[in-house]
């Protein structure tokens, strides 16, 4: 029986990939059949078998030549880019604690890397005519918490936007371009902040997620979404399924951001 999806023979790029949701995503696309590369700033201890790994700090222009330089020399090309680094630095105290080096940190941190990873790759697909981009946004580019959050939004707002303008721009030349937006997810990362919330407020885990959940608005399913929930949500906006899909922006988030 054919498979729904398949990702075998595409070859894939997938920044930060060695944890949380990026190390599931790797982990989906092995499993579906593509060739994976990914970086980090460090070697993990134990690399994905199979992978091929490069040593990169993606927020400099250095870092991104040698990931753009190692896609190259390794695989030729790539048929799929995903987009997962991100993240926050910034202090809480709103926007007043936010300096311009927070302000830069965050934007060559959520954006600048997939702008200039798509300069160095995407001219190769689109002179194929074949191809997919996926960058990785947030939900918080809609509900920011103004108290943490301000500049990371922003950030990934700009990402968002230059998705969809990217897409414009290279649709009609056979290289599709879409965003995914989570919400919380329970990352390695996210399970030790839901635990030191927990003993802060004299509580167990669950009560430390539920402090989350209610800084976030709440979140209708009632927990956070899981990395290999979102890596299948980009593992079949990657594939050939959705062959006609682009320019638009997938929000993974257990309902939390309301509609109108």
């Amino acid at each position: 029986m054919t498979p729904f999806i398949s990702l075998a023979g595409k070859r894939a790029l997938i920044t930060s990939g060695t944890r949380g949701a990026g190390a599931a995503t790797v982990r989906q696309f092995r499993e579906l059949g593509a060739v994976v590369m990914t970086s980090a700033r460090t070697r993990p201890e134990t690399p994905e078998e199979g992978v091929h790994f490069v040593a990169a700090d993606l927020t400099s222009v250095e870092g991104c030549d040698t990931l753009g330089t190692a896609v190259r020399e390794r695989l030729g090309s790539v048929d799929i880019i995903v987009h997962m680094l991100g993240g926050s630095s910034a202090p809480a105290g709103g926007f007043k604690a936010l300096t311009d080096a927070e302000w830069h940190n965050e934007l060559y941190l959520n954006l600048f890397p997939a702008v200039r990873l798509d300069r160095h790759l995407v001219p190769d697909m689109v002179d194929r005519g074949s191809g997919v981009v996926i960058h990785v946004s947030s939900i918080q580019r809609e509900l920011p918490l103004p108290e943490s959050t301000t500049a990371y939004a922003a950030a990934k707002a700009a990402l968002s936007t230059y998705s969809k303008a990217l897409s414009k721009e290279v649709s009609p030349k056979g290289v599709r371009v879409l965003s995914v937006s989570p919400s919380w997810i329970e990352t390695e990362a996210s399970v030790r902040l839901a635990e030191r919330l927990a003993e802060q407020a004299g509580t167990d885990y669950e009560g430390g997620k539920k402090i989350i959940m209610d800084s976030l608005g709440g979140i209708p399913i009632g927990r956070p979404t899981k990395p290999e929930e979102v890596a299948n949500l980009i593992a079949f906006l990657a594939s050939d399924r959705a062959a006609t899909i682009t320019g638009t922006e997938y929000v993974i988030d257990g309902g939390t951001v309301p509609t109108t």
